[in-house]
């Protein structure tokens, strides 16, 4: 499985920790950066504080890949439902303990740590094992991540949480984002940091291993034209957009063709219930006639006067028929921080239709594999609709389909981890930081202790 190291270059024992080990756009960043480092050659260990077999990705079970549950039997991921933050640190600083008492830590004596998600343990792991260097990957900057901050008991519980996340960074040897618009977020947010760390942009990576059709595979619904819409039922992905841009076109330019939105739907999460009622509602008052369904064999059923069919739950084998077929991908969250989906549909041959900001802007191309407009301008994205689905000549669509998946080839497995060897190559020739020392965990130890106090007064008021 391993690839023979380019030449010169050195095997290195890499150490991932990893907060939750289960099903997300951060999770699969993880197992795509540990599998094609692995396959570099390097050794490969992930620690983490939770890993559910039954719900993780295939290489975190089948062997693939060396993943260590530990520092998961003091602290509860929450405590009922609540101050999930604080547990979550407290996991990690019990993983980062328990791995350096057990001396496993030492029996890998690893070159570096590559570190995502949660950067709280940093100072204590460069005080325990100062000669590994460090790699963060900030996803996106969990201060602004933080919900309901409307609240004043909110907003101050996530105080002292807010300065360690900046503070703790800083122990980092370098720091890595997922897009140069995340780059500009965290440029701005910690200012300070960003003069003292230069920014990596490494972006997430999409299978591009050729699939195998089946040999009786058919389009979906006997090859009806539709527009494809691809997000968790949430009010920030901003599905009505689709919907009204959908319902603008004329009645008869609408007859035959049909917008399928499909997404995450949990009906535990309140949100997601909402938004599909708001959506369902929104559809029934723009005049179209609307169905949801949540399996393939509904979905495979649907008649063909419904003109938006709402998917949840879509299975990965639904996913691939969708994007095997459509004419059209719809992305219409505004400021995402890189958005994976543009880019599943592009190696797919589908041209995409995305708002004009934030990680969209780096992978969907004007003109030559899509279109970027912006999320205020519902009658721009009703035109592009109308052209795809109406105007465009088989050539044409023909030569946006190549030009998509030739794109593509830009984000793949290959590509994120020879970029990631290379940060790590260029870390590991330069003198290691040395901003750990008793001083900084004695400190980290008293703001977490001050920290639970406080998280215990706030328990009884809430």
């Amino acid at each position: 499985m391993a690839k023979a190291l380019d030449e010169g270059a050195k095997a290195k024992a890499i150490v991932f920790l990893h907060p939750d080990l289960g099903i997300g756009g951060a999770e699969r960043l993880v197992i795509d950066a540990a599998v094609g480092l692995q396959k570099r050659g390097h050794k490969i260990v992930i620690f983490t504080s939770h890993c559910d077999p039954g719900h993780c990705f295939d290489e975190a079970r089948d062997g693939t890949l060396d993943v260590r549950v530990r520092g998961n039997t003091i602290i509860p991921p929450s405590v009922l439902g609540r101050f999930s933050i604080l547990c979550a640190i407290l996991r990690q600083l019990h993983l980062i303990l328990q791995i350096y008492f057990t001396s496993e830590l030492l029996g890998l004596r690893p070159d570096a740590f590559f570190v995502d998600q949660l950067s709280a343990g940093l100072p204590l792991l460069q005080y325990l094992y100062p000669q590994g260097h460090i790699f963060f990957y900030c996803h996106f900057p969990d201060l602004l991540l933080a919900q309901g901050r409307q609240k004043w008991l909110k907003r101050a519980y996530r105080v002292p949480f807010d300065f360690i996340e900046q503070w703790s960074m800083s122990f980092a040897d370098v720091i890595a984002v997922n897009s140069n618009f995340t780059k500009g977020v965290v440029s701005r947010t910690w200012p300070a940091l960003a003069r003292s760390r230069d920014l990596r942009t490494v972006y997430p990576c999409v299978d591009t291993r050729p699939k195998e059709k089946m040999p009786d595979e058919k389009p979906l619904w006997n090859g009806m034209k539709f527009v494809l819409s691809i997000n968790r039922f949430e009010r920030k992905k901003d599905i009505a957009l689709a919907i009204r841009a959908f319902a603008r076109l004329s009645k008869q330019k609408r007859a035959g063709v049909r917008l399928a939105v499909a997404g995450g739907y949990d009906p535990r999460i309140a949100e997601n219930v909402g938004c599909h009622n708001e959506l369902v509602a929104l559809a029934e008052s723009l005049g179209l006639k609307n169905m949801t369904v949540r399996t393939l064999q509904t979905a495979q059923a649907v008649p063909q006067d419904v003109e938006v069919l709402f998917l949840q739950n879509v299975t990965n084998l639904l996913k691939e028929m969708l994007l095997s077929s459509a004419r059209l991908l719809v992305y219409t969250p505004a400021n995402e921080h890189f958005g994976i989906v543009p880019l599943e549909a592009m190696l797919s041959g589908v041209p995409v239709l995305a708002a004009n900001t934030g990680g969209p802007v780096e992978t969907v191309v004007e003109g030559r594999t899509g279109w970027l407009r912006s999320p205020d301008e519902v009658d721009e994205w009703t035109a592009v609709m109308d052209k795809v689905l109406h105007q465009l000549s088989p050539q044409e669509l023909t030569k946006l389909s190549k030009a998509g998946i030739e794109r593509v080839k830009n984000f793949g497995e290959a590509e994120m981890a020879q970029r990631m060897d290379s940060i790590f190559d260029e870390v590991l020739s330069t003198k290691k930081r040395s901003e750990g020392n008793t001083a900084t965990v004695l400190f980290l130890a008293a703001t977490l202790g001050l920290i639970t106090a406080v998280a215990t007064v706030f328990a009884k008021l809430w």
